[in-house]
């Protein structure tokens, strides 16, 4: 497919993944991490999926300031001035509008299509034409999401409710969103399956960087404000870290589908696309245990270059930093999580309680652990 010249992608690169511990830590958050036995890193795979699409002069990352070196060694092609780092975490509208506002004032005309750096998507010519459309939908003045068609009823995603269908040249699957809808019960999730109306929201985002900034200004004025006059100072190396330093912490922390989609989408201005690839949040060691076994339930999948396990009717997931021998007997969707400071041993079906054993150790001042 060939390069998009208006579109410039941006991979926020945050979040500890804390359902991850203690493989996944603040110096070594999940997307710095090979997950899928693809050799390399989410990120890296972020950035191989969208390269395509932009050229690699057009990627920019957002993430923190410790990360640094590890993303630059991981992204040897980014350009400087496209690594936006943060002082602290902000959350996704912060860190997004910081993109937008910096990218906007290099090209007034700019449109730019947030992605994560930690999920897993495969399928690269279906995602390829996905964000294809999104694009030229954003070209009309939408700002545009691409929704996942539910496979299962989850209650670990939120849905996007799709209303009508718009007319856009070159991008046939597009529709309105009606509302956005919070993570629901099974019984709920399972209502939303049978409908085919609702999508899950996997968190992408494409639209004119001036359309994203004037819903901001709109919705969160004051959080504008910060990044305007962050965004100002941005290419002078002089004037960015004391700019930085004195306007990022007082800036507001909300997701930007608080900030952005939702309100959009009352006003009708936000539109879907449905992604029909695969996709994947790797949320939790039971989507990692999923994801690995390719859905087979009696597996053990082995993460790990120095693992050393043997495994006698055990099912599961067993990740492993150290060389120690770990033997695995009769047990079924175990999780163990072997490094050289911290163990991990649970099930699949407790995956999402292991946040709060992280919660646990904050409190309780093991943060050398986290």
């Amino acid at each position: 497919m060939a390069r998009i010249d208006d579109f410039h992608a941006v991979i926020p690169a945050g979040g500890i993944g804390s359902r991850l511990w203690p493989l996944s830590r603040a110096d070594a958050p999940k997307f710095l991490h090979d997950l899928t036995g693809s050799g390399h890193s989410l990120l890296r795979d972020t950035w191989d999926r969208l390269e395509p699409l932009t050229g690699p002069d057009r990627i920019a990352v957002v993430t923190g300031r410790a990360h640094r070196a590890a993303v630059e060694a991981q992204l040897p092609g980014i350009p400087d001035a496209n690594v936006f780092l943060e002082s602290e975490p902000r959350d996704s509208a912060a860190a997004i509008g910081l993109a937008a506002a910096v990218l906007h004032r290099r090209d007034p005309d700019v449109i730019i299509g947030s992605f994560s750096a930690d999920h897993v998507i495969r399928g690269r010519q279906v995602f390829e034409w996905a964000v294809q459309q999104a694009v030229q939908v954003a070209r009309e003045g939408y700002i545009v999401t691409i929704g996942i068609p539910p496979t299962e009823p989850s209650v670990g995603f939120g849905y996007i409710k799709r209303a009508g269908e718009i007319v856009v040249d070159g991008a046939p699957e597009a529709t309105l969103v009606e509302r956005f809808v919070e993570k629901p019960d099974l019984a709920t999730a399972k209502e939303y399956i049978a409908d085919r109306d609702h999508l899950w929201n996997a968190g992408m985002f494409i639209a004119r960087a001036s359309v994203l900034l004037e819903e901001l200004s709109v919705n969160e004025p004051e959080l504008h404000a910060g990044l305007v006059e962050l965004a100002a100072a941005w290419d002078d190396r002089d004037l960015r870290g004391p700019a930085v330093d004195r306007i990022w912490p007082r800036l507001k922390k909300i997701a930007i589908d608080y900030a952005v989609a939702e309100p959009a989408a009352e006003r009708g201005r936000l539109a879907v696309i449905p992604g029909h690839f695969d996709w994947d949040d790797v949320g939790d060691f039971a989507s990692l245990t999923k994801l690995i076994n390719h859905g087979r339930k009696n597996d053990l999948a082995v993460l790990g270059p120095r693992a050393r396990v043997l495994s006698d009717a055990a099912s599961g997931i067993l990740v492993s930093q150290t060389s120690r021998v770990i033997s695995l007997v009769g047990v079924k969707d175990i999780v163990v999580v072997d490094t050289d400071d911290a163990l991990l041993v649970t099930t699949v079906e407790n995956a999402q309680r292991v946040k709060g054993v992280v919660e646990s150790l904050k409190l309780t001042g093991r943060g050398d652990v986290l």
